[in-house]
């Protein structure tokens, strides 16, 4: 859980190499990085196959997730995220942990992003604001005509039910869910 200090919050990593460090970061209120408990149960799943991925860390907020999984041996994270002051925090942090060869921090909007992007991914982490419901079909349909061909997502929903049914109607399938709270966690594979 991210816990306040003076205007910032900080989320531990929880594995790795970074192991017990911690990650500040400042931007919106409204950011609610994955409770490490979660976040614990993903790279369980994940062990076998995180190290050398290409990750995206979409709705980068305060970067937890692909901070971890730079920590658990992933090859590079790119984090997309679009309120600049986020995007300042996720900066030091990638300077803070010299991790400037394995990341790059993209600040503007997700969609326009993955349309011009030429890269494709092996691990995209989806959790925007749960505001935005619409945001899941319309990132797994562009991931689905532009990378998804060697794609896992990891998404992080209040509404579980929507993604599987956009998943499925992508061709893609849940390997893992798991429930935190108001969320579900669910990791998906390209069918």
């Amino acid at each position: 859980m991210a816990r306040q200090k003076h205007g910032a919050q900080q989320v531990r990593i929880i594995g790795g190499k970074w192991k017990g460090r911690k990650v500040r970061f400042s931007g919106d209120g409204d950011l609610r990085p994955t409770p490490a408990r979660v976040r614990e149960t993903l790279f369980n799943w994940l062990r076998a196959e995180i190290t050398d991925m290409r990750c995206l860390d979409a709705f980068a907020g305060s970067g937890a997730l692909g901070f971890e999984a730079l920590s658990q041996g992933a090859g590079h994270v790119v984090f997309v995220e679009h309120n600049p002051r986020t995007v300042r925090s996720l900066q030091t942090t990638v300077r803070d942990l010299q991790a400037e060869a394995q990341a790059t921090v993209v600040k503007g909007d997700l969609l326009r992003y993955l349309k011009r992007v030429e890269e494709g991914f092996d691990l995209v982490f989806l959790d925007p604001p749960f505001a935005a419901p619409h945001v899941y079909a319309d990132v797994l349909e562009v991931l689905q005509q532009r990378h998804l061909a060697r794609c896992y997502v990891y998404a992080e929903t209040p509404g579980a039910a929507a993604v599987k049914q956009t998943a499925e109607k992508l061709g893609m399938r849940v390997e893992k869910e798991t429930r935190a709270g108001d969320s579900s966690a669910l990791l998906l594979s390209p069918g």
